[in-house]
C-alpha cells in the first residue's frame, strides 16, 4: 500500500511538472551576430545573470488598458528591463534597472520568428531592440553595454503582473500624497496600500505620478514594489510552501517566454531555493547611471564613469551592500556639476562650474522628518556656509531629500547637493520654485549629510529591507 502511494505521488508530480513546462513559451537566449554563447552553468551554485522584461504587450488581455494605447498583439516594446544578478556564495542579489529612454549601441539582430535582420546602430532607444529580434536582441544589447554574457532572460506581459499580485495576497505600496493618474488608471490615498491585478500593474507602469514624472520616477516605484514584494515572500515563507510555491509556478510558466535552459521547473526550482534564504539587506536594487543626451534631453546615455565600477562589480560577483564610510566635504570641495538641461538633474560629478554666491540663492527649508527642530538645524548649517536668505518650513513627512530648483538655479543646485550628499537621480527642476527647495527627509534627519542607504556611493536606489514611499510628482 505504501509502494502504491508513493508511486502515485510521484505520478501526480511528474505529471503536474510536465504542465507547467508545457505552459511556458521560449525564445532564443542571444541573438547578437558575433557574440559567444553563455557557457552552461549550475543554477545552484554558480553566478547567475537573468534578464527580467516586461513587455508593453497585452495578448491574452484583450487590448484593453488605462490609456488607449493600441498593442493588443506582438512583443511591443520593454516596458521593464531589469538585470537580476545572483552571487556564487547565495549572500548577495543585485537588480539593475534600465530605463526605457536609454540610447545605446544596438546589434545586428535575427528575428527567430521571420528571419529578418535588424540593422545594426550606433545609438538606438533600448527597450525597442525587443522589436527587432525578441529578447534575444536585448540580452546581446545588454551584454555588449555591460561586458557580462547573460545566462538566462524571463520575458512577461501585462497578465503576467496582475495575477501573480493576486496570487501573493496582495502587495503593499506607499505614496506620500493621493494618487489618481487618468493615463494608468492608479488610484491610491496617501500612506500604505495593499494593491493587486489592475492597480498593481498601473503601479508599475505609471509614469507621471511619481519623482520628476518621468522614467526615474517609475523605475523607483519598480523597485520599491519589488523590495515589499521580496518582504512579502519571505515573512511568509513562500517559497519553501510547496503549495504556494506552486500557485506561483503557474501563473509565472502561464504568463512567461524564457529561454531553452530556463523552460525547465526544475531550474526554476533550484533559484528559488538560492533566494529564500538572502537577507534583506543584501538585496540591492539600483538604476544603471544615465546621464541627458546632449542632442536631446528627453532621451539618456550611460554615464560611463559612473555606471563602469557597477558593470565591474557584477563581472566580478561582488554584491553592493556592503556600507562604504562617508566622508564630510572639505572646505575646499569643488561645489557643484554640470549644469542639467530645463526639466533635468544636473550631474554633481564634474567639478567645473559657474561659480555661485550662496547668499544671493534663495532657499525654502522644507522639514519633512518628524523632529520639528530639524527645519531650524538645517538653516543653520545653512547659514554657516553663506546662504543667508535660507528659511525654514514644515512639510508633510518624506523619506528622501530632494532639491527642487527654478529656472537659472541650475548651478546652485548642484552646489546644494554636493554639501548634503544628495543624489543627483533626487535633484528635480521645478517650474513654480523660486529659487531652490531643500525638502529635508527622513535620511537627513541628523547630521550634515543625508544617511546613505547600504549601497556604493555612487549608486542611487534602495535594498529590500528597506521600506520606500513614492514622492508625487505634482503633474
Amino acid at each position: 500500500m505504501l509502494a502504491a502511494v508513493l508511486l502515485a505521488a510521484m505520478a501526480f508530480v511528474a505529471i503536474q511538472v510536465i504542465r507547467l513546462q508545457s505552459n511556458v513559451l521560449t525564445s532564443p537566449l542571444n541573438l547578437g551576430e558575433g557574440q559567444e554563447s553563455a557557457l552552461p552553468v549550475d543554477s545552484s551554485k554558480d553566478p547567475l545573470q537573468i534578464l527580467v522584461l516586461g513587455t508593453d504587450t497585452r495578448t491574452g488581455n484583450g487590448g484593453d488598458f488605462i490609456g488607449g494605447e493600441d498593442l493588443s498583439s506582438g512583443e511591443g516594446n520593454s516596458d521593464v528591463m531589469m538585470l537580476v544578478a545572483l552571487s556564487a556564495d547565495r549572500e548577495d542579489v543585485t537588480v539593475v534597472s534600465f530605463p526605457r529612454d536609454l540610447l545605446v549601441p544596438l546589434p545586428r539582430c535575427i528575428s527567430p520568428d521571420t528571419d529578418e535582420v535588424s540593422q545594426a546602430v550606433q545609438l538606438g532607444q533600448l527597450n525597442g531592440a525587443l522589436k527587432e529580434g525578441g529578447p534575444g536582441c536585448t540580452v546581446a544589447a545588454i551584454n555588449d553595454l555591460t561586458g557580462l554574457s547573460i545566462d538566462h532572460f524571463m520575458m512577461a506581459d501585462f497578465n503576467a503582473v496582475k495575477e501573480l499580485s493576486s496570487t501573493l495576497g496582495g502587495v503593499e505600496v506607499c505614496v506620500e500624497e493621493p494618487v489618481d493618474d487618468e493615463y494608468s488608471g492608479l488610484s491610491l490615498p496617501a500612506g500604505t496600500s495593499e494593491v493587486e491585478g489592475d492597480q498593481a500593474l498601473a503601479f508599475l507602469r505609471t509614469r507621471y505620478s511619481f519623482g520628476d514624472g518621468g522614467d526615474a520616477g517609475r523605475i523607483a516605484a519598480q523597485q520599491s514594489f519589488l523590495a515589499s514584494m521580496a518582504r512579502k515572500v519571505q515573512a511568509e515563507g513562500t517559497l519553501t510552501n510547496l503549495p504556494k510555491l506552486y500557485s506561483i509556478a503557474e501563473v509565472v510558466t502561464r504568463n512567461l517566454t524564457v529561454n531553452e535552459e530556463l523552460s525547465k521547473p526544475a531550474e526554476l526550482l533550484k533559484i528559488a531555493d538560492r533566494l529564500k534564504d538572502v537577507d534583506l539587506g543584501k538585496i540591492a536594487f539600483v538604476t544603471v547611471p544615465t546621464e541627458p543626451w546632449v542632442e536631446d534631453p528627453n532621451r539618456l546615455v550611460l554615464d560611463e564613469v559612473r555606471a563602469e565600477p557597477l558593470f565591474q562589480a557584477l563581472r566580478q560577483d561582488r554584491g553592493l551592500s556592503e556600507k562604504e564610510p562617508v566622508t564630510e566635504p572639505s572646505e575646499t570641495a569643488p561645489t557643484g556639476g554640470t549644469p542639467a538641461p530645463s526639466g533635468q538633474a544636473p550631474t554633481t560629478e564634474a567639478a567645473e562650474v559657474p561659480a555661485i554666491d550662496p547668499a544671493s540663492i534663495p532657499v525654502l527649508v522644507l522639514n519633512a522628518t518628524n523632529d520639528p527642530d530639524r527645519g531650524g538645524e538645517v538653516q543653520e548649517l545653512l547659514l554657516d556656509t553663506g546662504y543667508t536668505q535660507a528659511v525654514p518650513l514644515d512639510a508633510e513627512q518624506a523619506e528622501k531629500t530632494q532639491i527642487l530648483f527654478g529656472t537659472g538655479y541650475d548651478a546652485a543646485a548642484a552646489d546644494l547637493a554636493e554639501r548634503f550628499g544628495v543624489p543627483a537621480v533626487r535633484v528635480l527642476f521645478s517650474g513654480t520654485a523660486t529659487g531652490l527647495q531643500l525638502v529635508v527627509g527622513v535620511d537627513l534627519a541628523t547630521g550634515t549629510r543625508i544617511a546613505r542607504p547600504p549601497l556604493s556611493s555612487e549608486l542611487d536606489g534602495q535594498t529590500a529591507e528597506q521600506k520606500t514611499c513614492q514622492a508625487s510628482s505634482g503633474l
